[in-house]
């Protein structure tokens, strides 16, 4: 056993995920290795040939975030990309040809739309099912691969994947979930049955907002390869400064996590007690339509709340009141942020409709900027 997997902790586990074996007088984690190419005399083996295929300090990332999404688990393969969308169309992408059907969420993240628009025009037959109550199960005949995003974003339902796996793999479909909102310390699809586990690492595995970045994790050696080959294809690679930041910043993944989770709660609860709130949704509240599945099968629920205020303008006026909260898009990093999701247009949800992404930020002071920014936003 390496001395980087020793331990069961999540802390532990994190603060050493993928750190190779100590060598005297060298660094704990190696600087990024840029390099378009290797030193390569003779017939081409060894592990690194060329910049495009692999890289040593993906694969010390590609080893951690293994490490996270499939503790002890063998013959587990990860893969790093260059965005969260990056590994999800390398997954749709590889595994289906034309004639196959495929199962989105119909309430999943706002690019899937887009996707779907391009599975078509390949002769790729889309369903789409909200993911609250299971309803992807009454769209499963036939199906390829069923897409899961367990919570939703932005608005936060959770389905049962282990429901809704064992129904797949009935039907002959291959099972992928996307973890983004979850990370690997929420939920470990690989688990709960699934086949991949995928995620955008943009967001809270790396937790500061300055990195974009993608995965895949899976354990069919074939089903990666082909994933694997559709990264080459494509050309979808992190670069190797980013690589390096995200492992440096799933050091504290635990500490952020169990931080921003906690308070994601004390938030919702603030939240709850407010007429002007409606549609409160927080999968850790304990009167959440989804808390109870959320529960058995998450250890953690997330650190985005999402709500709706009456109106645009209303909403818009509190996004400007708050003060230690930046009016900005994506989610999952150690300062708050929060937006109005219609103004993208992509979501099927109301034009007061907030997603609030809790940061590491004082709880305390985090909930007054809220009440306050309310209060004021009233007026």
């Amino acid at each position: 056993m390496s001395h980087s997997s020793a331990g069961n902790g999540d802390g532990t586990r994190a603060v050493r995920a993928g750190l190779p074996e100590p060598v005297k007088n060298q660094p704990h984690l190696p600087g990024p290795a840029f390099a378009a190419h290797y030193h390569l005399p003779g017939d081409v083996d060894g592990p690194y040939t060329y910049g495009r295929d692999q890289n040593p300090t993906w694969s010390l990332l590609e080893r951690a975030i293994g490490e996270l999404e499939a503790p002890g688990q063998d013959g587990v393969e990860t893969l790093a990309f260059a965005s969260g969308m990056a590994a999800i169309s390398s997954v749709i992408f590889s595994q289906l040809r034309a004639g196959d059907t495929v199962v989105l969420p119909s309430d999943g993240y706002q690019v899937l739309p887009m996707v779907r628009q391009q599975l078509e025009t390949y002769g790729i037959q889309v369903r789409t099912a909200p993911t609250g109550g299971d309803a992807q199960l009454d769209v499963l005949d036939g199906a390829k691969l069923l897409w899961i995003e367990s919570p939703s974003n932005p608005g936060l339902d959770v389905c049962n994947i282990r429901r809704l796996v064992e129904a797949a793999h009935a039907c002959g479909a291959v099972v992928a979930v996307d973890n983004t909102l979850a990370t690997p310390l929420g939920q470990r699809p690989l688990e709960l049955g699934a086949d991949f586990a995928v995620a955008s690492g943009t967001k809270q595995l790396t937790g500061h907002g300055d990195v974009l970045l993608g995965y895949v994790v899976g354990r069919d050696t074939e089903a990666m390869a082909a994933v694997r080959r559709w990264r080459k294809i494509v050309g979808a690679i992190p670069g190797p400064m980013e690589a390096w930041l995200a492992h440096r910043s799933i050091a504290t993944l635990q500490l952020r996590v169990d931080r921003q989770c906690a308070t994601a709660l004390t938030v919702a609860e603030a939240l709850r007690e407010r007429p002007e709130v409606t549609g409160l949704r927080y999968p850790g509240l304990s009167d959440d339509p989804s808390h109870k599945v959320a529960s058995q099968q998450m250890r953690r629920y997330g650190c985005v709340v999402s709500f709706t205020l009456p109106t645009r303008t209303r909403a818009d006026r509190f996004l400007d009141a708050l003060r230690l909260v930046d009016d900005a898009t994506s989610f999952g990093g150690v300062r708050s942020t929060a937006e109005r999701r219609g103004r993208w247009g992509g979501d099927a949800v109301p034009e007061g409709f907030i997603r609030f992404s809790v940061g590491a930020e004082d709880p305390e002071d985090l909930v007054a900027d809220v009440l306050r920014a309310l209060d004021e936003s009233a007026e």
